[in-house]
């Protein structure tokens, strides 16, 4: 009898699986190209996408809901969907396909969005900071450990200068955070750190340095993302992730950088920056630990103004110190930005009446999005360790 439930359940399962078709797959005469998206000569972008069964694909582009344009595709008889935009801009384009509304990464490329939920692609058009190219490349490294803070394994990765590790000379470093929602690889991936700070070494336009990126998601028990609704993460999720990580970046990061690398322990040769999530983190890790570092950077960051932090708040009242401590403190916003734009215009105000002196940049036009943090930080790391 049981034999008979089982074989009854295995054929409703299988009759289940057979009531959809498989996706159709690419004929074996054509070669990929043909189906994948590419960056023309004219700095055009055609994207595909092989959906013989769709009734109807756009690829949307932007960075946020409120960014984003749809761009109707067409499908030809092979059932390749395509649509070439004008030339843009060299840069990295954040993109998605929307299929008969479902939200698809791009299947022909591999470049996607590092993200907890991928849901996004990326294309790069040539022509600026972000490409490889033929200069002197630094290392990336990656650092696995068991942190005691957290009670897990953990990982960051550190760009490492050319030549760095035979240097006499301790280098300085920069921790930088990434933002809500990606992962550890966003700087390295999408932030393009390793092609910019190759570049801008080879033209001499910055110091020889480390630059550290760990994940700003600690993994606590209780502090998981995915749990949080949305509604409620600035008063839940924030300032205990932020408490956490805090501790792990004082407790272990800095001091296993400075055993595995020759590094300078002064706040001269220390600066911190993040963007978005990873701005209050540089803020509250910046603000806490103020003669760590000389140098902060907030680029888009959520704040105290609405994530309180009593320690921040009474730090930022001493106005003298922290002006005698920073060399720099750069806040970055755009004038667009419905995310964290109150934060920053908040958090500016706050240090205007208290007399903390800022590099305050608020950018017309733009949101809360790459577009503005690459530039950001591209114009922030020429200033360190000078």
């Amino acid at each position: 009898m049981r034999c008979r439930v089982l074989y009854c359940a295995a054929a409703l399962w299988s009759s289940s699986l057979m009531a959809i078709p498989l996706p159709a797959k690419p004929p074996e005469t054509l070669a990929p190209d043909n189906y994948i998206s590419r960056v023309n000569k004219d700095n055009s972008i055609t994207w595909r996408l092989w959906a013989p069964s769709a009734k109807a694909v756009e690829v949307v582009t932007g960075a946020t809901p409120d960014r984003y344009v749809a761009h109707a595709m067409t499908k030809d008889e092979r059932g390749i969907w395509s649509f070439t935009s004008d030339p843009v801009q060299p840069n990295l384009y954040e993109y998605f396909f929307n299929v008969d509304g479902f939200r698809s990464v791009d299947t022909g490329s591999a470049q996607v969005k590092p993200q907890r939920q991928v849901n996004t692609s990326l294309i790069l058009v040539p022509g600026s900071l972000l490409d490889e190219r033929e200069v002197p490349h630094g290392e990336i490294h990656t650092l696995t450990w068991h942190s005691s803070v957290l009670n897990r394994e953990r990982q960051l990765s550190v760009w490492v200068a050319p030549g760095a590790e035979k240097s006499t000379a301790p280098l300085p470093v920069l921790y930088f955070y990434h933002g809500f929602g990606d992962t550890g690889l966003s700087a390295l991936v999408q932030g393009r750190i390793p092609q910019i700070m190759d570049n801008l070494l080879a033209e001499q336009k910055v110091v020889p340095m480390l630059v550290v990126m760990p994940d700003t998601e600690t993994e606590l028990d209780g502090v998981i993302p995915e749990s949080v609704p949305p509604a409620s993460r600035r008063q839940t999720f924030y300032p205990r992730n932020a408490q956490a990580a805090d501790k792990e970046l004082m407790q272990e990061i800095i001091p296993r950088i400075a055993e595995r690398y020759n590094v300078r322990k002064d706040a001269d040769g220390q600066a911190l920056a993040g963007l978005s999530q990873g701005g209050y983190q540089t803020l509250v890790s910046g603000m806490r630990h103020l003669n760590q570092f000389a140098w902060l950077g907030i680029f888009s960051g959520v704040t105290t103004e609405s994530v309180p932090d009593f320690r921040v708040t009474a730090q930022l009242k001493k106005a003298t110190a922290v002006n005698r401590q920073l060399k720099l403190f750069t806040l970055v916003t755009g004038e667009d930005d419905i995310t964290a734009g109150r934060d920053m215009t908040g958090l500016k105000a706050q240090l205007d009446r208290s007399g903390i002196v800022t590099d305050w940049h608020s950018v017309p036009g733009l949101g809360h999005e790459m577009d503005l943090w690459r530039p950001a930080y591209i114009e922030f790391v020429q200033k360190l360790f000078r």
